[in-house]
């Protein structure tokens, strides 16, 4: 075994002793694995909640961007700082609301909000989808880690798979326990070795200035925006839609819920922007590998063929752990929520009778169908790992205009206005998805989708606003109030 492989294996090890140490005397019901009895304070509602930034999507898809497409790949830098903004005022409330009534999901809040299993149901199923090519992105990353750990010499298929297997496994066993404790291994770990390979890269070809310089002697115009389409309108509808749906990922929805109380949000807002900053290493990192390693077929490679063309073995090593690490802290989250979207939202209301026990196990059950068919996707897919997370966004962020009204202008969203924005909204995103169509009229397809949901989520509220008030009226005199999950369709 290569010697990266081992410091690998070492990395893996240590999360699983964590993972087993953190369940320690704990009741691992579905409430603790899912939302950690809802204990978390600052520092693991932080970490938590920065893995959406650090993830493989970063680590090799940010560097990758920046080598294949350029200027275009600033955008990530700026819809992170939007969505701190935006959490600021957005997650109090939501937390109040899921508080006061013990949800455990995403589609835990559109059932409370709008007294329908359905609507529910269907957020689950949308959420699902779009945490597939999120996963895949997290797979792929971490396949190439191990791929390139082994200097080629394990094919891609088996380093995916071993991938998934560990993922799957280490979600099985922690819940999000452990992974909030691999956050803190996780964050201190890809900091480190983000900053040393955005420093130490450029140098090797003669500084950021000389960098830069090269490059656009080389590919006049690359670092500008435009390339492939992308130019302005792309840039400005991308920052907004993502930015908007960064807290729309069920995972990342669910992990507020794990907070003790509303001003954990507002101390992390104030803090997480500084994490942008750390992203220029990682462009700086994918900028460099155009001149160390040029002519790179598959730009996911690209911080890590440099890595293997600069560093000696045992450095290619500690900078994978840390790779591997930035993939199972948001993939483990990411698989825990699929198995609780579909065990608490699917499978409960079809037999209400389940015990908390059965529902449980159905969940983890979940987590290995779902790596299964995310396993399968991945080895049939050279999509970049940024193109795959604008694909999930692009679902998600069809979720934000009913939260978003829900949340400040509830008596502006009715029952149906919800389901057929978001309807439309998905519907929009698989034709633009199925046609080809990233980008529509210079814009992101995305953004395009999002702007149709809003409408038709205002129109048909306005519509059915009688409508909903008496079915309200009804159900307030005839119902008594029941648990988020148990109400009737």
């Amino acid at each position: 075994m290569s010697a990266p492989l081992v410091i690998i294996a070492v990395a893996i090890a240590v999360a699983f002793v964590l993972a087993l140490w953190s369940r320690a005397h704990k009741r691992m019901d579905l409430e603790q694995w899912a939302v950690a009895g809802r204990g978390f304070g600052a520092l693991f509602v932080f970490l938590l909640l920065a893995g959406e930034i650090y993830t493989t999507f970063t680590f090799l898809g940010g560097s990758g961007w920046a080598y294949g497409t350029g200027g275009p790949a600033a955008y990530i830098l700026a819809y992170g700082a939007v969505a701190y903004v935006l959490s600021y005022f957005l997650l109090p409330p939501i937390w109040r609301y899921a508080k006061a009534r013990n949800l455990l999901s995403q589609p835990d809040f559109f059932t409370a909000q709008f007294d329908s299993r359905l609507l529910g149901a269907l957020v689950a199923i949308v959420g699902v989808i779009a945490l597939v090519p999120y996963l895949q992105s997290q797979m792929t990353g971490l396949g190439l880690i191990v791929q390139m750990a082994s200097y080629g010499r394990l094919p891609e298929a088996w380093a995916i798979a071993i991938a998934m297997l560990v993922l799957a496994l280490y979600v099985t066993l922690s819940g999000v326990h452990g992974t909030a404790w691999t956050a803190v291994l996780k964050d201190l770990a890809i900091l480190a070795v983000v900053v040393a390979v955005g420093i130490l890269l450029p140098a090797r070809v003669g500084g950021l200035h000389a960098m830069f310089t090269s490059i656009a002697h080389l590919r006049p115009g690359f670092l500008q925006l435009g390339a492939k389409g992308m130019g302005v309108p792309w840039f400005i509808s991308t920052v907004a839609l993502t930015g908007l749906g960064f807290y729309m990922w069920p995972h990342a929805f669910g992990a507020v819920y794990t907070a003790k109380n509303e001003r954990v949000f507002r101390r992390n807002a104030t803090f997480l922007p500084l994490y942008q900053l750390i992203l220029l290493f990682v462009f700086f990192a994918g900028f460099a590998a155009i001149l160390i390693v040029p002519g790179l077929k598959n730009s996911n490679l690209a911080l890590l063929a440099a890595v293997e063309h600069v560093f000696p073995a045992w450095a290619v090593g500690v900078i994978g752990g840390a790779g591997v690490l930035t993939a199972m802290v948001p993939g483990s989250l990411m698989l825990m929520t699929a198995g609780t979207l579909v065990a608490e939202n699917l499978y409960r209301p079809l037999r209400p009778n389940a015990g908390a026990g059965e529902v449980q196990t159905v969940a983890r059950v979940v987590v290995w169908l779902v790596a299964a068919v995310t396993f399968l996707f991945s080895i049939h897919s050279n999509a970049a790992i940024v193109a795959l997370l604008l694909m999930g966004y692009n679902f998600v962020t069809q979720f934000f205009p009913s939260v978003f009204l829900c949340v400040w202008r509830r008596a502006w969203v009715t029952l149906p206005g919800a389901a057929c924005g978001i309807l439309v909204g998905v519907l929009l995103v698989a034709y633009f998805a199925l046609t080809d169509h990233t980008i529509v009229a210079g814009l992101n397809s995305g953004f395009i989708a999002l702007a149709a949901n809003f409408v038709v989520t205002l129109l048909v509220s306005a519509a059915t606003r009688s409508w909903d008030m008496r079915r309200t009226a009804l159900r307030a005199a005839d119902i008594p109030v029941h648990r988020a999950g148990e109400y009737d369709a």
